[in-house]
């Protein structure tokens, strides 16, 4: 071994522990290496940012792109809809959406394409936990099928194009992708939804889940109250800030964004969040008294006829990282945040104090204007609380029409499919079907800066025969196994760097390692590819695998162990019956 490549290895070798420790985002991570590669000179500066401008980086970003503008054109609201009028069947229904999120994954970004269907599930009054990891791995699934569907394809793509001179085309990951798919989909609605541990806390209301009114009350500013006069800001520190006011209603009437400065008068009714039975001593010395029972919707104040929205906080959102205290969601957007749950058990304690993560689900109250301009401004991912309409019907058949005209042109082989995806963008622009504020926002940023900066890892670890020896030291281990073999055990390598890493990383680092392995047996790359494709999608034994597992974490009550439960036997399926089938289709 080198010292370049040994080197190389020791920086992926770091940036793998850092990916699966997950403290840092994966996109600082991936940063972070390519900056370690520039300074020891494993990575020359002249080309360290050409990943940036790889055609699978291009293309990823086009896809999410028209994936955006399909979803906020409303041309898909007529399939939501119908799926929501299916019936109570749960079976059926379970079937219906799983369906539909393996059909459209294909041809979407499978984010996109859960988050369709997300709210509408959530709607269909079944338990969550039987159908929400159904519906996240089904999604995964049908990103197998073709080369848009999901980013291990577009960069195994590339990395052949590189090597061979020419990538795989649209379809070419249908006869293996789909008849996975498939069989993938029938263990889901057959097997894997019994496997769910039946004790999760899906299905429960928001109102069930989060048992608001245990820490959530309305009190009035009596006669003589102590309180009276002074501001929000008092009574909070009076409570030793063990409370938070969340609302003021004065004379029936709500105060948009009540400053900490508002001075309460006697009559007021103030709006509490937190345990009141431990507040209740405070209460007493400040003289408020809990509000009576009001008998009618139109006796109640004011802030008790606000809506109430669930909203998941989603991979790479503003939110992830971010404490609650320093949010001002009251401030900004008039918006209070009731409570949290993670892994389908509510947050206790000091909510200001909590740190979110990705998969956290948030109890949101605010009028419907104000909740849709917070919700779309965090980045957040609404579920059953907003009504079914995902995007203005004006001109829906454009982005559609589109999009099916650069899905032609990439399967004829016209143009190279960052080519045409990147004219329709363009196409939808121009026409004013897409504004370029969403076209940015569409763009999953840190996954470009993740594949931007490990491209170039990855032709460091090539370049200087790191892939080569990783490849002779597998085929030496194998000994006399055939070829076939080593197929699967490249599958299964693959697949479980896919669930502790982000699965296009993982696709960076080892299509080198499968090139190297074939030329090491003198045999067609095509099926090692393929195993690293295939086994780089099928993240099902983690939440942190693929960020639909992350999704439907929160709102479907799972805890990090449940995963491996549906998902290893489905993994196992998959090397089972893939690996002769992608030998089958694809020759040794």
């Amino acid at each position: 071994m080198t010292l370049d490549q040994g080197l190389v290895f020791a920086i992926l070798g770091g940036a793998l522990v850092l990916f699966v420790w997950n403290r840092w985002r994966y996109d600082v991570v991936a940063l972070t290496a390519l900056a370690v590669a520039l300074v020891v000179g494993v990575v020359p500066a002249a080309v360290a940012f050409d990943g940036f401008g790889h055609p699978a980086v291009i293309t990823v970003a086009a896809v999410l792109v028209l994936s955006r503008a399909l979803t906020i054109s409303g041309a898909l609201d007529a399939l939501a809809e119908r799926l929501q009028a299916g019936g109570d069947r749960p079976l059926l229904q379970l079937g219906a959406l799983s369906s539909v999120a393996a059909g459209l994954s294909a041809f979407m970004n499978n984010v996109g394409a859960l988050a369709l269907l997300l709210p509408v599930a959530l709607r269909s009054g079944a338990p969550r936990a039987r159908l929400l990891m159904p519906l996240s791995f089904a999604s995964i699934l049908g990103g197998m099928v073709t080369l848009i569907g999901t980013p291990p394809n577009i960069v195994v793509a590339g990395v052949r194009a590189e090597e061979l001179g020419e990538p795989y085309r649209l379809f070419d990951f249908a006869p293996v992708g789909g008849v996975l798919a498939v069989l993938g989909l029938v263990y889901v609605l057959t097997i894997g939804r019994r496997l769910i541990p039946a004790e999760r806390t899906g299905g429960r209301s928001p109102e069930e889940l989060f048992d608001i009114a245990a820490y959530v009350a309305e009190f009035v500013v009596a006669e003589g109250s102590k309180a009276s006069g002074m501001t929000l800001g008092e009574v909070e520190a009076a409570t030793g800030d063990e409370a938070r006011v969340i609302d003021l209603v004065r004379r029936g009437r709500r105060r948009r964004r009540p400053s900490a400065h508002e001075t309460l008068r006697e009559g007021d009714v103030v709006i509490l969040r937190g345990d009141l039975a431990a507040l209740q001593p405070a209460v007493d010395d400040l003289g408020l008294t809990l509000a009576p029972h009001l008998k009618s919707d139109d006796d109640r104040p004011a802030a008790a006829k606000l809506e109430l929205s669930e909203a998941v906080v989603q991979p790479s959102s503003r939110l992830e990282g971010r404490i609650v205290r320093n949010l001002r969601l009251r401030r900004r957007f008039a918006v209070n945040l009731l409570a949290l749950a993670r892994e389908g058990r509510p947050a206790r304690g000091r909510l200001r104090d909590v740190r979110l993560r990705a998969g956290d689900v948030l109890l949101l109250q605010g009028e419907p204007e104000d909740l849709a301009e917070a919700v779309a401004a965090l980045g957040l991912l609404p579920l059953a609380g907003r009504a079914l309409r995902f995007g203005a019907r004006r001109r829906a058949w454009l982005p559609v029409a589109v999009f099916a005209a650069a899905i032609v042109v990439t399967a004829i082989g016209l143009l190279p499919v960052q080519a045409s995806f990147t004219i329709a963008v363009a196409v939808l622009l121009l026409s004013g079907a897409l504004s370029p504020r969403d076209a940015y926002e569409a763009v999953d940023w840190p996954v470009i800066v993740l594949l931007g900066a490990l491209i170039p890892l990855g032709h460091a670890l090539d370049a200087g025969g790191g892939s080569a020896l990783v490849a002779r030291l597998i085929v030496d281990a194998a000994g006399a196994l055939p070829a076939v073999v080593l197929v699967g055990l490249l599958m299964i390598v693959t697949m479980t760097l896919s669930d502790v890493m982000n699965n296009a990383a993982t696709a960076v680092v080892m299509a080198p390692i499968a090139l190297s392995i074939a030329a090491t047996l003198g045999t067609s790359p095509d099926p090692f590819l393929m195993a690293v494709a295939v086994g780089a999608s099928c993240a099902f034994l983690t939440p942190i695998g693929h960020q639909n597992n992350v999704l439907v974490m929160g709102p479907g009550g799972y805890r990090f162990g449940d995963y491996w439960r549906m998902g290893l036997p489905l993994e196992v399926l998959i090397v089972v019956v893939g690996t002769p089938l992608i030998v089958a289709v694809w020759p040794l």
